[in-house]
């Protein structure tokens, strides 16, 4: 189990990156643009510097749902590689079956 302040810490982050998304995209768009005015490429640039670094969605970790464990995650279920092992083999995730050879 990781640890809970790393996990809210996380959660914040996504909340962030959420609550400034339209406003990031749009000064990221103005900041790119290549015929836009040098004065307005500063402006946004600045405007951009400002906001926190927290609403980048880079800074985002992939985190299992379950656990919170940050490595050995599987995105299409969103969940680390033990949490799904482990409800794999209770049959409770559907169209998955543990192999064995």
């Amino acid at each position: 189990m990781a640890k809970k302040s790393m996990i809210n810490k996380n959660n914040r982050r996504i909340a962030l990156s959420k609550s400034l998304y339209n406003k990031r995209t749009a000064l990221l768009k103005i900041a790119r643009d290549r015929n836009a005015q040098p004065e307005e490429i500063f402006k946004a640039n600045l405007k951009l510097a400002k906001l926190p670094r927290n609403a980048n969605p880079v800074r985002i970790r992939n985190r299992c749902m379950i656990t919170g464990r940050p490595h050995g995650f599987y995105r299409r279920f969103k969940i680390s590689r033990i949490a799904l092992r482990q409800l794999a083999s209770q049959g409770l995730l559907p169209g998955v079956r543990k192999s064995s050879w």
